[in-house]
Parts: C-alpha cells; sequence; structure tokens
C-alpha cells in the first residue's frame, strides 16, 4: 500500500484529497498537515512514500529539500514529493526545478491525481506532451549558460545504447508501457532500465534522470 502524506494550507481542499485518495484500496494516508514546517517532522515519523504539496511558491525548494531529507534531520526517510495546484508550465519548471517528482495541476481530475500518486511510486511521470516539452526548453537553457547542471557522475554515468534510448523517451514523458511499445520490448524490461538509468545517474526520480542526461552529455559503455 502507498503510504501518503497530505500538505495543503486550505482545510477542505486537504481533507478533501485525504478522502479521495483514502477510498483506493492501494492508497492509505498516513497523516495531513496545514504547513510543510510542521510536516517535517511527522516524515520521519510515520515514514510516507508519497507527500502531496502545496506549498506558497517563495517556499518550494526548501520544502521540498526539507521534506526529502534534504537538510539533514535526523531520522528523515527519502521520499517522492508531488506538488499540488500547478499552474502553467512556467509553474511546472519551477516545481521541477525544486525537486519535485510529479506535480497535480489546477485542471487536473481525480481520477488524473490518483494516476499521479500511482505512476510517482513507480518512478513514472504522466504529463502532457506540451509540459514535457518545457521541461526540456529550461534544461536546454540551463545547459547552454553552463549553468544548474548537476556534478559530475563519473564512470556509473555510462549508459548503454538501449539505456540512452530509453532515457530519451522518459525525457519526451512516456510511460513505461509507452516505452515498451516503441521499442518492443516488455515493460519489465523497461521496468529494469529504468532502475539502472536511475542508479548509474545516482537519482531518485525519472524526472532527475532526464535533467541530468540532456543537461549534459552522457557517454555511452562500450
Amino acid at each position: 500500500m502507498l503510504r501518503v502524506l497530505v500538505i495543503a494550507e486550505v482545510r477542505l481542499y486537504r481533507e478533501g484529497l485525504a478522502s479521495i485518495l483514502a477510498a483506493h484500496a492501494d492508497i492509505g494516508v498516513v497523516g495531513s498537515r496545514c504547513r510543510w514546517q510542521d510536516a517535517v517532522p511527522l516524515v520521519a515519523e510515520v515514514r510516507p512514500d508519497i507527500v502531496l504539496l502545496d506549498a506558497p511558491p517563495g517556499e518550494k525548494t526548501t520544502a521540498v529539500r526539507r521534506l526529502t531529507g534534504g537538510s539533514q534531520e535526523p531520522g528523515a526517510p527519502a521520499v517522492r514529493v508531488v506538488a499540488l495546484s500547478v499552474g502553467g508550465h512556467e509553474d511546472v519548471v519551477a516545481w521541477a526545478e525544486a525537486g519535485v517528482c510529479g506535480f497535480v495541476t489546477r485542471d487536473d481530475s481525480v481520477d488524473e491525481l490518483v494516476a499521479v500518486v500511482r505512476g510517482v511510486a513507480k518512478d513514472e511521470l504522466p504529463c502532457s506532451p506540451g509540459i514535457a516539452a518545457a521541461l526540456l526548453r529550461r534544461i536546454g537553457t540551463l545547459a547552454a549558460d553552463g549553468g544548474g547542471r548537476p556534478p559530475d557522475a563519473g564512470p556509473r554515468a555510462r549508459l548503454t545504447a538501449r539505456e540512452l534510448e530509453v532515457l530519451d523517451l522518459i525525457g519526451r514523458g512516456l510511460a513505461n508501457k509507452e516505452i515498451a511499445r516503441a521499442l518492443f520490448i516488455s515493460p519489465a524490461t523497461v521496468k529494469n532500465h529504468v532502475h539502472n538509468i536511475l542508479d548509474k545517474l545516482q537519482v531518485e526520480c525519472r524526472a532527475d534522470a532526464a535533467a541530468a542526461a540532456y543537461g549534459r552529455g552522457l557517454e555511452r559503455s562500450r
């Protein structure tokens, strides 16, 4: 069962999300908080798989870092953060730069919310072609400017030809089943490739892998 923690300032919104998610047999809501600051100690206590986060614009990066243990709180587990109530493409890019593994836009439906939660838990990033393009444009800008590049991951960043193909399709916003169809391989094989890519790049989610790859050229293993 996926363990989810909900953080949103508006009580009606927060409790509504918790009720919606709890209605699914494979999802359990392990807590909720109004402010992300109050949720930091709760993360270490309840150990959620996913945190749904609605944070003020100026607190995105700090909130994500603190909730995922980036500020080195003792005992803080690694979690995946999904941003809530995301606006346009620029907002998506800002959240991606803050370190989220997924997002739910203001126009998404209940079914899309549940799909995002399940997708992120499988290291997938459901998103529209327009948003995928916006993310890639931002990565290209950072690469051209020489800024925002992840540190060199060394020999472990050497990907096989097949892994590079999978990574390219991840960057295009395709889910594992879609990648499997495109490459004529099984979803289980795709899952193994994704696992290897994340391990070699030393990142925790697909969005970070795409950013690492497109932010700097990666050399194929020989």
